[in-house]
C-alpha cells in the first residue's frame, strides 16, 4: 500500500526536523525557554485542582448531611421525605463522580507536563527526544481540556441540583404542616 502525498510530506518534514536537531542541538538557554510553557501549565493546573478540591469538599459535606437527614427521616417514619432525600443523594453522588473525573484528567495532564520537562532535559543528550516531548505536551493539554469539560459539566449540573433541593424543601415544608391547616 502506498502512502499518500500528505503522509510522505509529513514523514520527510519529521526527518528534516530530526536532522536539524541533531546538527544543532538545543542550547541550555533554549532548553530553559522550552521549560517555561510546561511550568506555567503545571501552575495553572494546580490552581484548578485546588478549586476542584474545594468544590468536592462542599459536595461531600452536603452528601453527609443528606445521609444523616435521610437516616433521621427513616427513623421518624417519614417515607416521602426519605425518598426525596435519596433522590438528592443520587444527584450529589453523580456530581461527585464528575469532579472525580475532572481531577483524574487534570492530574494526568499535570503528570504529562512534568514528563514533558523530563524529556526536554533528555533532549540535551538525545535531540530527537524533542519530538516525543511535543507529543507528550499536546496529549497533556488535551487531558487538561477533558478535565475542564467534566468540571464545566459538574457546574451546570450543580445549578439543577439547587433547583431540586428547593423542591425538596417545599415537600418537607408541606409534609410538616398539619392536615387541618392545609
Amino acid at each position: 500500500m502506498r502512502a499518500s502525498p500528505h503522509e510522505v510530506d509529513y514523514y520527510s518534514w519529521t526527518l528534516r526536523q530530526a536532522e536539524l536537531l541533531r546538527k544543532n542541538p538545543m542550547t541550555n538557554f533554549e532548553l530553559f525557554q522550552a521549560f517555561v510553557a510546561p511550568a506555567i501549565f503545571i501552575s495553572a493546573a494546580g490552581l484548578l485542582v485546588l478549586s476542584m478540591n474545594a468544590r468536592l469538599m462542599g459536595i461531600v459535606t452536603r452528601l453527609r448531611s443528606f445521609h444523616k437527614e435521610k437516616h433521621l427521616a427513616v427513623a421518624a417514619g417519614k417515607k416521602q421525605e426519605a425518598i426525596a432525600l435519596q433522590s438528592q443523594i443520587e444527584s450529589i453522588e453523580y456530581r461527585a463522580g464528575k469532579i472525580k473525573d475532572a481531577f483524574f484528567y487534570t492530574l494526568l495532564g499535570i503528570m504529562g507536563t512534568m514528563l514533558t520537562c523530563l524529556v526536554l532535559g533528555l533532549s540535551l543528550y538525545a535531540p530527537q527526544a524533542i519530538i516525543v516531548a511535543v507529543l507528550i505536551f499536546v496529549l497533556s493539554v488535551l487531558s487538561m481540556l477533558i478535565g475542564m469539560g467534566f468540571y464545566i459539566s459538574e457546574v451546570n449540573i450543580s445549578l439543577s441540583t439547587v433547583r431540586e433541593e428547593a423542591k425538596l424543601y417545599e415537600l418537607i415544608d408541606i409534609a410538616t404542616i398539619p392536615e387541618e391547616d392545609r
